[in-house]
């Protein structure tokens, strides 16, 4: 028999990068109390706070959901890891550290989609600017003072600076900001989220100052396995949650909403699970159907990125740097003593936005370009020094699908991207790899010997070699008007026919902003606490 934890004001499955958010903003009147729900564990991993430490936790169990593909038709058949936060802080304890908000007509748009001027890009800017602590002061653009601090890189490399100059060389400007929401077209050093040399995650930043709260109550290892939905003249109400945690079952009451915040794969399995979905699915696994959404699990999009590696002479690498116990040991006493250096690197410390062609009328290809390899995703780094250019179609127009493959919470869904699935994809993955090549051979790169290490003379081929699954997956629940039957929310994140329950996570997007989209997520809970307090 289930045990019960409890009666809240509000429960929130999901202590991710909007999880935690949601938590920090709702706790702040002492009368609300919440249950914070986490299927993984503690952040108390050290590789998770040390900034290289992205080479550890992906495709690690404890960190890591570690979600496959099916095989991609578009990708000659492979089947792809899809890293997922599955700890405190969720994706932003292992992402790439990027803070970047996206386009302002990528929010308009959404505001067109929705029918609610609120999602607009002037509407929206001070909400970022709200959770921001800029390092370099504020402006009309940027905020100091918030929980989410955001600065420049100290690190830089010559390899990478060598790209920089290249692109310049063929046209493309350099750039120092690309959170201004202008459509920039440029090449610049990412803002990231790092603090005193450590990874900044949502756990570190929104969580752990407010702790001692009395009225917030954290529950990790807990496993949501489907919504209480209770069925009464008025409709469909969300009272609780049933969960596993410490080796037993629990259910959790709560008297005003749940708020799902499990991620673009997590949050439609939830629903999936308890009976809100195709219907057609639902009836397949034998679960009884409570509410008919067709949209859930839907609509699935993500920035597809195609890693070209490049061998080198002449410059540093982190492959070398990373390989062999002598240069472990002096890189690491450098971190200890002085909290910089190789370690605190990102993923990717340069990006660049471009357009395919001119005809475009502002940038859709969207480069990070990486002063390391590997021959996929959790693999250690190549032993030889090179760099990698991943590439990827800011408006793709393939659509996937999560679907769970059973009621059984420990089975992972069925995760279909349909990657270059469309003419339009494959057009622009091709012309994406013909631009890449073409800033390699400017003179500015010329002294480094570069040699791709992938060829193939068919560059669709090509494409379906090199890509990998992205770190940006959204819009399996996504936001609509009410004429739009494909809608699981409406513009307030309010769940189609169920009340008292909301998404508030990246599977709200119903379409993917130009960028990495963690900062977009923190807006978005920014956005819905905001909503909660004022119907309160």
């Amino acid at each position: 028999m289930a045990e019960s934890a409890g009666k809240y004001d509000y429960i929130i499955v999901g202590a991710g990068t909007a999880g935690c958010v949601l938590a920090n903003r709702l706790t702040q009147d002492p009368n609300i109390s919440v249950l914070l729900l986490e299927a993984g564990a503690k952040d108390d991993y050290g590789w998770v706070h040390i900034p290289i430490g992205f080479i550890h936790t992906a495709d690690n169990p404890r960190t890591d959901w570690q979600y496959r593909t099916q095989p991609e038709a578009g990708l000659n058949g492979r089947s792809l890891l899809y890293s997922s936060g599955k700890i405190l802080g969720g994706s932003s304890s292992i992402n790439g550290m990027i803070y970047q908000r996206g386009q302002a007509q990528d929010y308009d748009r959404w505001a067109e989609l929705t029918g609610d001027d609120s999602w607009r890009w002037d509407q929206i800017l001070p909400l970022f600017k709200k959770s921001e602590d800029y390092a370099h002061g504020a402006d009309d653009f940027h905020g100091t003072g918030g929980d989410w601090h955001v600065e420049k890189q100290t690190i830089r490399w010559d390899i990478l600076d060598a790209f920089r100059e290249a692109a310049a060389q063929t046209g493309i400007p350099k750039c120092d900001d690309f959170n201004r929401g202008n459509a920039v077209e440029g090449c610049g050093y990412f803002d990231i989220n790092q603090k005193n040399g450590l990874r900044l995650n949502t756990a570190k930043a929104f969580l752990r100052t407010i702790i001692r709260r009395g009225n917030l109550d954290i529950m990790t290892g807990s496993q949501v396995k489907r919504l209480i939905i209770q069925q009464t003249e008025q409709g469909n109400i969300c009272t609780g949650v049933e969960f596993f945690g410490g080796g037993r079952e629990w259910t959790a009451d709560v008297s005003r909403e749940t708020i799902l915040s499990a991620g673009t794969f997590g949050s439609p399995q939830i629903l999936q699970r308890s009976g809100i979905g195709p219907l057609a699915l639902l009836q397949q696994h034998g679960i009884t159907p409570v509410q008919d959404l067709p949209g859930v699990g839907e609509n699935l999009q993500d920035h597809l990125p195609m890693k070209m590696v490049f061998k080198m002479s002449g410059a540093k690498s982190l492959n070398g740097m990373a390989n062999g116990w002598l240069h472990k040991a002096s890189l690491g006493l450098q971190y200890l003593l002085k909290k910089n250096g190789p370690l605190t690197t990102v993923p990717a410390p340069l990006g660049m936005m471009l357009r395919s062609d001119q005809a475009q009328p502002s940038p859709d290809l969207f480069f990070q370009v990486q002063p390391w390899s590997q021959e996929f995703a959790g693999a250690p780094l190549d032993s030889f020094p090179a760099f990698t250019v991943s590439v990827s179609n800011l408006n793709a127009t393939s659509r996937g699908r999560v679907q769970i493959t059973s009621s059984d919470i420990t089975l992972p869904p069925a995760i279909t991207s349909n990657y270059l699935s469309t003419s339009e994809d494959q057009e622009k993955a091709k012309a994406a790899i013909q631009l890449t090549r073409k800033i390699v051979a400017a003179s500015a790169l010329q002294a480094y010997a570069l040699v791709e290490v992938q060829v193939d003379d068919d560059l669709l081929r090509l494409a379906g070699k090199i890509a990998f699954a992205g770190a940006n997956p959204v819009g399996t629940c996504k936001m609509g008007s009410a004429a739009d039957a494909s809608a699981v929310v409406d513009s307030e994140l309010r769940v189609r026919g169920i009340a008292g329950l909301r998404i508030v996570d990246a599977s709200v997007m119903p379409t993917i902003p130009a960028g990495d989209t963690g900062a977009s997520t923190i807006m978005i809970a920014e956005k819905a606490a905001k909503l909660m307090r004022a119907n309160r």
